[in-house]
């Protein structure tokens, strides 16, 4: 019998809980989930309580942290990310194994020699993105490297979206399938990358005009604007002498220019506490922002876009009318900073509903030379989601970690210290089983380009 200790089991959880229920008789497991309220993993759980169990957990309470992890051969963290690190302390003093889907920090690689000297692997960026995109990657880059070809550029973009039909009227194209808070602050740093050799800034004011436009087969055009750090991946994909590379977000068409405009408004930032009442208009909110402007007069949309340059009837306009950021309705939190509304307001207006469908889209772009010719390899994945639980995000966030722990619990990931899934007897079985039991896999197309 192996125990699998699960901490978190929130918005992504859902597929992993069903691939670990779906295993854990064959596998011999039995599945703690912890959750600060598990009420929720009831019904879920209820026909395996031979080898599941919920069990409510706080990560503030550092007796019953020890407790669990102590009884636990592996430990999955989808707790938010600031917790890892309190985590896998936990699991090197209990010498456990330990997987998450989030980023390996600084404060994580730091515990790397005690890892590898107690023999613990902790496993980070085992998800979605961070983790199939390395998983896909790493594989494309290593058939092109095996036929002798030279890597001159690589782009990668990743978003979660909605697919055509759950879009509806929301002229956004775009709903909350993860955290909302990350995405109301996302890019606020100078996003950095290589281009054609030459490093390449781009400061939070710009990134959301500093755009490529990608097509993905079958579901057409998208925009993909600058991650904060493309440089960081060089060296884990043995990339240290590339003139390009790029990592990025996806969104359709639209979305970037009307974002942007909430940028410049100062709807985006989280320093300064407002000191507003909750029952301050979004009205008056963003009349607060604006300059006096006697010839425009109440006219509040019309002074926005003279504020901005925007025409007053374009498309970034309607966008944020459809927000309601011009109406009388109640900002609905005191003393709040204005990313705080900003996203109280997002999570009503790009709430998925039950029949909505989300949709994980994924991109690798890849320019080498061989035999003196220079070709483009382009790998594409889109994933749509059952419903508003079982999404497309919990599922390439949920599987990949799922799969990787079962190769933990039977002995298969000889990798010690902390590891993220770069290396061949890692990321080729999980993408096989991708593949054949989910049907997740990437299109592969390739052409020479023009001298």
């Amino acid at each position: 019998m192996k125990n699998i200790l699960l901490l978190g089991a929130g918005r992504s959880a859902s597929s992993l809980i069903n691939y670990l229920l779906r295993h854990a008789p064959t596998e011999g497991w039995h599945l703690t989930v912890a959750d600060m309220q598990p009420a929720h993993l009831v019904p879920i759980l209820v026909a395996h309580t031979e080898y599941a169990r919920a069990v409510p957990f706080d990560i503030q309470n550092d007796a019953l942290l020890e407790e669990l992890v102590a009884a636990a051969d592996v430990v999955i963290s989808m707790l938010p990310a600031a917790f890892h690190p309190v985590v896998a302390r936990a699991c090197l003093r209990h010498r456990r194994h330990l997987a998450t889907a989030s980023y390996a920090t600084d404060e994580i690689r730091a515990l790397d020699a005690e890892a590898q000297a107690a023999g613990v692997t902790l496993l980070m960026e085992c998800g979605l993105d961070p983790g199939l995109d390395h998983m896909s990657a790493m594989q494309a880059l290593e058939k092109i490297r095996a036929r002798g070809g030279q890597l001159v550029s690589f782009k990668s973009y990743c978003g979660g979206l909605l697919t055509p039909k759950s879009e509806g009227n929301n002229p956004w194209r775009y709903k909350f399938t993860w955290n909302p808070r990350n995405v109301v602050l996302a890019g606020q740093s100078t996003a950095k990358y290589l281009e054609n050799g030459q490093p390449r800034f781009i400061p939070y004011q710009q990134l959301f005009r500093r755009l490529e436009v990608l097509e993905v087969p079958g579901y057409g055009l998208f925009e993909g604007y600058a991650n904060r750090d493309s440089l960081s991946y060089r060296a884990p994909y043995g990339l240290d002498t590339i003139p390009t590379i790029l990592r990025g977000t996806l969104r359709r068409p639209g979305y970037c220019a009307a974002w942007n405009a909430l940028v410049r408004l100062g709807l985006t930032d989280d320093t300064v506490q407002l000191g507003n009442t909750a029952d301050w208009t979004w009205q008056q909110l963003i009349a607060a922002y604006l300059p006096p402007s006697p010839i425009l007069g109440g006219d509040l949309a019309a002074r926005v876009a003279d504020y901005l340059g925007l025409n007053p009837d374009g498309e970034e306009m309607r966008l944020l009318s459809w927000l309601g950021l011009f109406k009388h309705t109640a900002v609905g939190l005191p003393n709040a900073t204005p990313a705080q509304l900003l996203e109280h307001l997002l999570t009503e207006k790009w709430r998925l509903q039950p029949g909505d469908h989300d949709l994980i889209v994924m991109q690798h772009l890849f320019e080498f030379t061989l035999d003196g010719k220079r070709y483009r390899r382009t790998s594409s994945l889109a994933v749509s989601g059952d419903n508003a639980t079982h999404t497309a995000m919990a599922k390439t966030v949920g599987l990949p970690l799922g799969m990787a722990v079962r190769r933990l619990t039977r002995g298969l990931i000889a990798h010690q210290g902390v590891v993220i899934p770069t290396h061949p007897d890692l990321y080729e079985p999980v993408l096989a089983e991708l593949e054949a039991e989910y049907g997740i896999v990437f299109q592969e197309e390739e052409s020479a380009l023009s001298a």
